[in-house]
């Protein structure tokens, strides 16, 4: 198990290199001068100089590029002061650093994408589980219904509605809000438990179908009627056998929503009036931000990788074929 742990960190690391890579040169081989879009329009060409040489554009490419990589390794310095590591960069807009912005914009959208998997996960797997469990019964047509239903809606269009109705008609609760954990558990729940609802009614659709198509499947394997000719109850055959071999392709599920809910939380966010790290990716890039731009980039490639990661652990401790190949 350690030496497949070892494969997969190593492999993110070659991979995280060539994003990185790629990032800069994309951003920074554009015929666009920085140092002007960092002073603004009504600036002196006698501070465009100085700006130039205080972020290090002034140097030959190879040599920035090779700054920008050390310093996510072990910081760097600027004329605004020492960058400690994982240093990205000086936004050209707030003048902060990346990486200090990033880390106040995340934990709202860590909050929104963990908050509303957790809600999504119970939901569907339980009722596509039920719907296995109750398969061609009044309740299994009832919950393929719904989920069929409720799996055509999007975000911006259900956001909306919930707002308005539970929040400006009835009154029953507060605008959507972020308040941070250990600041206030509970004004952290209720500010954040619209938006969990709004995703988790999108993404239990597709859970409830998956879990039941793969749990049915996995109903008609040998090994299962197996089971059940040996005299087992069918209450330990549905969870002992057929339950963890539909796990492989749920869990796959799980890792690429995931990422879709971090690569979208600028919808999400958008749709709530959320400040998060989607609402940061979106005004740097309008504001021509370049530094924050490329931050958030690498950061979401970044987030991404741990996630697949941490999938293929999961692979490993439910199919131990996986570690063997």
């Amino acid at each position: 198990m350690l030496q497949f742990l070892i494969r997969r960190l190593i492999g993110a690391v070659v991979i995280m290199f060539l994003i990185g890579a790629f990032t800069f040169f994309l951003f920074y081989t554009i015929p666009q001068d920085f140092a002007q879009l960092s002073c603004g329009k009504n600036c002196s060409p006698e501070n465009i100089a100085v700006i130039r040489e205080n972020l290090g554009l002034d140097k030959p490419i190879t040599t920035q590029f090779w700054e920008f990589m050390s310093g996510i390794v072990v910081g760097r310095d600027f004329a605004v002061g020492h960058c400690s590591a994982p240093c990205l960069g000086v936004s050209f807009n707030s003048g902060e650093f990346v990486w200090d912005s990033i880390v106040d914009s995340f934990p709202l959208t860590l909050s929104l994408t963990i908050g509303g998997l957790i809600i999504f996960l119970v939901f569907g797997l339980g009722t596509g589980l039920l719907a296995a469990w109750k398969r061609g019964t009044a309740v299994d047509k009832a919950v393929s219904g719904a989920s069929m239903v409720l799996s055509s809606f999007q975000i911006y269009f259900l956001g909306p509605i919930v707002v308005g109705i539970f929040v400006f008609s009835t009154g029953w609760m507060e605008s959507p809000k972020y308040v941070p954990f250990t600041e206030d558990p509970a004004g952290w729940f209720m500010g954040l438990l619209i938006p969990w609802a709004v995703m988790a009614t999108i993404f239990t659709a597709q859970y409830t179908r998956m879990a039941r198509s793969t749990m049915i499947e996995q109903l008609s394997e040998e090994h299962v009627r197996t089971a059940r000719a040996k005299g087992m109850k069918q209450r330990y055959v549905f969870f002992r056998y057929a339950w963890r071999g539909s796990l492989i392709p749920i869990v796959t599920i799980i890792g690429m929503d995931l990422s879709a809910l971090l690569s979208g939380a600028v919808v999400t966010e958008f749709t709530f009036d959320l400040a998060g790290l989607g609402r940061l990716a979106v005004e740097s890039s309008q504001g021509k931000d370049i530094p924050a731009t490329m931050g958030v980039m690498l950061f979401g490639a970044f987030f991404i990788l741990m996630l697949n990661i941490i999938v293929d652990i999961a692979y490993a401790y439910i199919d131990p074929r996986v570690r063997l190949s």
